[in-house]
C-alpha cells in the first residue's frame, strides 16, 4: 500500500509550505530546491513564537496546529512540511488529525548517525523541548540500542543561527559551550558523530565542526526530508506564477536584515501572516 498522492485536480500553482519557528528551515528548503527546482514555495517562519524550544509541549501544539489550520485554508498548499524539529516532534501527530495535506515532519536523524559512527558514541544537539521527548528515546531504543547517544539542548545555537543570517556577530563561546557539553558527558570524548536535531543547526555547522575539531562527522535529516517531499508530488505539475514568499507572524527590523539571506533561498517577497 503506498502513501502516494496522486492528484490530477491539484492547481500548478499550489505551493509547497514549508512551516518553521524561525530561518532554521532554509536548511531543509536549500535540499528542496535542489530537488524540486521548479516548486512554488511558500516559507512560513513563526518568529513570533521564536524559541520554541522555551515553550511547553502544550502551547507548541496549541499554536503549531492552529498556525498551519489557518494558514492552509488561507493558502491552500498542496504539501506542508514541518521543518522544525520541535514541532514536528510534538505536533506532528495532530496536525495530520485536522489537516487534509500530506504533512511531512522533520525527526532527529538518529537512524543515520547510528550506521554511520565508528566509536559507537553519538552526541545529539538539539532544542531542550526536543531531547526531552519520548519521540526520542523511541528513536534511540529502535536504531541506536547498541550506541551511546549523548544529549544536550543548545538553545543558544538558535539564537546564533538565526543572528547569522542576519549578518550580526556571533561570539564563538557559543559553539564551544554546545561542544563541551557534550564532551564532558561520559564516554563523550569518543563522540564521532553529532545529530544536528534542530534545523536552525546546519546553519552554523562550520562553526560546530571548528569547535568539536577532527574526526566529527555531522548528520540531519533535510535530505531525507526533501526526498520525501519529492516523492509525495512525483508526476504533479508545477507553475510558478509569482515570486516565492516568505511569511512571518511578527513584523520588525529583523526581518529587513534577512531580505539577502531570503533572496539567496528563491524567497523574492516578505511579507507579515
Amino acid at each position: 500500500m503506498t502513501d502516494q498522492f496522486p492528484s490530477p485536480s491539484i492547481d500548478p500553482a499550489a505551493p509547497l509550505l514549508l512551516f518553521d519557528s524561525g530561518v532554521g528551515g532554509l536548511s531543509v528548503l536549500r535540499k528542496v530546491r535542489k530537488l524540486l527546482p521548479q516548486a512554488p514555495v511558500i516559507y512560513v517562519a513563526d518568529n513570533a513564537g521564536l524559541p520554541y524550544g522555551a515553550k511547553t509541549e502544550a502551547q507548541i501544539a496549541a499554536r503549531v496546529s492552529g498556525l498551519l489550520g489557518r494558514l492552509t485554508e488561507r493558502l491552500r498548499p498542496r504539501l506542508v512540511c514541518i521543518a522544525c524539529n520541535t514541532a514536528s516532534t510534538i505536533a506532528l501527530a495532530s496536525v495530520r488529525e485536522v489537516l487534509e495535506v500530506p504533512i511531512v515532519g522533520t525527526v532527529p536523524a538518529i537512524k543515520p548517525a547510528a550506521a554511520m559512527t565508528g566509536t559507537g558514541v553519538i552526541g545529539l544537539l538539539g532544542t531542550e523541548a526536543t531531547i526531552r521527548q519520548s519521540y526520542v528515546d523511541r528513536l534511540e531504543a529502535e536504531f541506536a540500542a547498541d550506541k551511546r547517544l549523548l544529549r544536550h539542548g543548545a538553545p543558544e545555537l538558535v539564537a546564533a543561527a538565526e543572528a547569522k543570517l542576519r549578518g550580526d556577530a556571533v561570539n564563538a563561546g557559543v559553539y564551544a559551550r554546545a561542544a563541551a557539553a557534550l564532551r564532558a558527558q561520559p564516554g563523550g570524548e569518543d563522540i564521532d558523530t553529532v545529530v544536528l536535531a534542530c534545523t536552525h543547526f546546519p546553519l552554523v555547522e562550520a562553526e560546530l565542526a571548528e569547535a568539536f575539531g577532527p574526526g566529527v562527522a555531522f548528520v540531519d535529516g533535510s535530505d531525507g526530508i526533501a526526498r520525501r517531499i519529492a516523492f509525495l508530488t512525483e508526476g504533479q505539475s508545477w507553475e510558478r506564477r509569482a515570486p516565492d514568499v516568505a511569511l512571518f507572524t511578527r513584523g520588525g527590523d529583523e526581518i529587513n536584515r534577512l531580505e539577502a539571506t531570503l533572496e539567496a533561498h528563491g524567497l523574492g517577497r516578505v511579507a507579515v501572516f
